[in-house]
């Protein structure tokens, strides 16, 4: 370590309220790792690791996995790490705006509840109308993607639930099988291509349905 400041992994779990776990994890897989060690082989960071530290944090706040915040961070370019900054700056502001918009509409019917002003019907929904999202999730996803979503988004729990536990119990059967050695035709020659088309024809009908 040079002389520039540095933070023991106790102050770094303080300041940024993660555990020292996790920043062993980070370093086992390469996202951030100390600028060096100091006596008694304390782990040491700098503030270039802060920094990286601090981003980290950000994009796992935007819902990012962490290989997709190693794939942004390592671009090898102080501008281009600017540059994603600035686009999480304005995820962040619209997300800011979304949720202003929707304390006033909590405000507003409190105040009708109260019987302080009547809200319109336009004004009862205005801040449900615009997704900051959507657009966001179309570029990345594809518009099946956000029509999939859409279409799950009335789901109950137990839905969901019952969803799960079939593809599981699919997914064990196949794990049997394959542990078992068993051939992927084990119920009759081209079962397998059989199996593959009917999954093409089924996700065309049903699933690219907007």
């Amino acid at each position: 370590m040079t002389d520039e400041a540095c933070w023991s992994t106790d102050d770094v779990v303080r300041l940024a309220g993660v555990s020292s776990r996790t920043l062993r994890h980070y370093d086992h897989i390469g996202l951030v790792s100390p600028a060096g060690t100091g006596p008694g082989g304390r782990r040491l960071y700098g503030r270039t690791q802060l920094r990286r530290l601090q981003h980290v944090l950000l994009l796992r706040e935007l819902g990012l996995g962490l290989p997709q915040i190693a794939a942004v961070l390592d671009t090898g370019s102080d501008a281009a790490e600017v540059d994603a900054l600035r686009v999480h700056h304005g995820r962040l502001l619209e997300e800011i705006a979304r949720l202003r918009r929707l304390a006033d509409t909590v405000a507003r019917s409190i105040g009708e509840r109260e019987g302080t002003g009547e809200m319109t019907a336009e004004e009862m929904f205005e801040a449900f109308r615009d997704d900051p999202h959507g657009a966001e999730a179309r570029d990345r996803w594809g518009a099946d993607a956000v029509a999939v979503q859409e279409r799950v988004a009335d789901w109950t729990r137990a839905d969901a639930t019952e969803l799960t536990a079939d593809w599981e119990s699919v997914l064990r059967r196949l794990a049997t099988a394959r542990s078992a050695g068993d051939p992927v035709d084990a119920h009759g020659a081209g079962l397998s291509g059989y199996l593959r088309d009917a999954i093409a024809v089924y996700a065309a009908e049903r699933l690219e349905q907007p």
